[in-house]
């Protein structure tokens, strides 16, 4: 029986290391396919790999094409996805600090906006108030002129 089918290790075979691929392979170094298998071997029996399809083709043991169970293959993929996942979740916090900060400024400088439109309002209607004060003392100092020359003339 050759290793194709016993389950041969996934370290090895002229000082190469077949490993060198993270997760689930999807092609060979040298361009073929990749196929699931099944191990036959004593050793590793019903055991599922990843194979290189030339290299099944030709029967081929101790080689450098890709031979990778597929155990070993899931896992290292989940934890290539954990470590991602974790680079996602650091930068949708980072964005969600940015936006809140980004956020926080642009309602700081409405806050900022509507004191100064409210200020500015308050300002014109006291100055309006003035102004409408200011007639009303005139308009009561000549009415009171009026009636004091009214009663000059009639007495």
């Amino acid at each position: 029986m050759n290793n194709n089918d016993s389950g041969a290790s996934s370290v090895n075979s002229g000082g190469r290391e077949r490993r060198r691929n993270a997760g689930v392979p999807k092609r060979c170094w040298c361009g073929e396919a990749i196929i699931a298998k099944m191990s036959k071997s004593e050793s590793n029996p019903y055991r599922r790999y990843y194979r290189c399809a030339f290299a099944i083709e030709k029967k081929l043991s101790n080689d450098n094409h890709i031979f990778k169970w597929v155990d070993d293959a899931l896992l290292s993929e989940i934890e290539a996805l954990t470590v991602r996942t974790e680079k996602l979740e650091q930068v949708v916090a980072d964005i969600t600090n940015g936006t809140m900060e980004v956020a926080k400024k642009i309602f700081e400088e409405l806050q900022m906006k509507l004191e100064n439109e409210s200020d500015q309002r308050v300002e014109e209607a006291v100055a309006e108030a003035k102004n409408e004060m200011k007639k009303m003392m005139l308009v009561m100092c000549l009415g009171c002129i009026v009636v004091v020359g009214c009663t000059k003339l009639v007495g």
